[in-house]
């Protein structure tokens, strides 16, 4: 991979984007809420089981399809992926973020030198909306970088700001963030390459206790967060 391409799925995955990644805690807020989360513990426990449970048997596997479809031009597997995605989001609030954060990666694009008009064209035509991870397949294609290093970036992209959200959320220090964000890297290899093994008839979005914590989120009294 050559440098360019390696700073730009830097860019991407850095909290700076723009695309609205830290107003989210993908359920983490509620989990404190309801005293799951309490601690520097249960919340690296937490996220690391988000990573291998959710993440690496949902989005992180849609982004690698996604990835090699926008490669090969092949649209009617983009719609499918995208379909998959919002359909089997379990609560409103999770479905308006992958819609959210999918729109305003598609209008960074936009202004982003180099991106062809037409995959533009067929990213903003998804409908009701281009996801998250399709739309950061996308993204992630255009830098010409590889597959793997590809969805390490997503998946640091999403640890970045899950851990943000624990901070704040938990609450915690910055320097137990960092060891948290540690512990996600060491895992988040294992959970690529799981992912990008990953067949379409094994992909799935089950689970049950993130599903029932987002959507009591979505009536909680007091809350930081989105989601």
């Amino acid at each position: 991979m050559n440098a360019t391409a390696w700073l730009q799925l830097l860019q991407l995955a850095s909290p700076a984007l723009p695309v609205g990644g830290f107003s989210y805690s993908e359920g983490l807020e509620a989990a404190v809420d309801t005293g799951r989360v309490s601690d520097e513990s249960s919340a690296q426990s937490w996220l690391i089981a988000q990573l291998q449970l959710s993440q690496a048997r949902a989005d992180l596997s849609v982004c690698a399809r996604a990835f090699e479809a926008w490669s090969n031009g092949d649209m009617t597997r983009i719609e499918a992926l995208n379909g998959w995605v919002l359909q089997t989001r379990e609560s409103r609030e999770l479905r308006l973020q992958a819609e959210q954060m999918g729109r305003s990666l598609l209008e960074w694009l936009r202004h982003k030198p180099g991106v062809p008009a037409s995959a533009l064209q067929q990213l903003a035509a998804l409908q009701p909306a281009p996801s998250w991870p399709v739309a950061f397949a996308l993204a992630a294609q255009q830098t010409g970088a590889p597959l793997r290093e590809a969805l390490l970036a997503a998946a640091f992209a999403w640890a970045e700001n899950v851990v943000a959200a624990a901070i704040k959320a938990v609450p915690l220090g910055q320097v137990a963030g960092q060891r948290m964000l540690q512990a996600l890297g060491e895992a988040i290899p294992a959970a690529v390459d799981a992912a990008i093994r990953l067949k379409d008839e094994e992909r799935q979005a089950f689970a049950p206790m993130l599903a029932i914590l987002s959507a009591q989120h979505e009536a909680q009294y007091s809350r930081l967060f989105r989601s």
